[in-house]
């Protein structure tokens, strides 16, 4: 069962989402993919966000550029929780979408992330400590790849 919902605005995102691809399916969580754009097909976000709850999914994470209105569309039709991914901007270097990104009214909250593929794959890790607070299996993975990451820190060495 797809848990996750990941849309990008076009498909030239999927180059800076491919990390959080990479990680979720390497966690074995379900999740589909699709390109739809706040500006260029309002009705079918609306339509896809207003029924993905029936079938499963449980976080989106919408990945935009410039304007990057597509995470607060989809916050704006579901109570389910959005993580946005800015996608770096050849114009501003992706200030433009994580300011659009962020700057939301209240009462339409979107998570955040950084800019590009740090960004995509804080997504794929947030959105998993999300779905973590009720499933203990991932939770489990979770603290585990916490625990490699401090590991490998403290095995590096410098030399000089």
């Amino acid at each position: 069962m797809n848990k996750i919902s990941i849309i990008m605005g076009s498909s030239s995102d999927l180059e800076t989402l491919q990390g959080a691809i990479d990680f979720l399916k390497e966690y074995k969580i379900g999740f589909e993919i699709k390109v739809l754009s706040a500006h260029r097909t309002p009705k079918e976000v609306e339509a896809y966000v207003e029924s993905a709850g029936k079938k499963g999914i449980k976080v989106f994470i919408a990945a935009a550029g410039g304007s990057a209105a597509l995470a607060g569309v989809i916050a704006a039709h579901t109570t389910l929780p959005v993580i946005g991914i800015p996608i770096e901007t050849k114009s501003l270097k992706g200030l433009d979408s994580l300011l659009s990104t962020v700057m939301m009214p209240a009462g339409i909250p979107v998570a955040a992330m950084a800019i590009g593929k740090a960004g995509a794959k804080n997504a794929a890790i947030f959105a998993l400590e999300i779905l973590a607070v009720s499933d203990n299996k991932i939770a489990q993975k979770l603290a585990k790849h916490k625990k490699s990451m401090r590991v490998k820190v403290l095995k590096t060495k410098i030399k000089l």
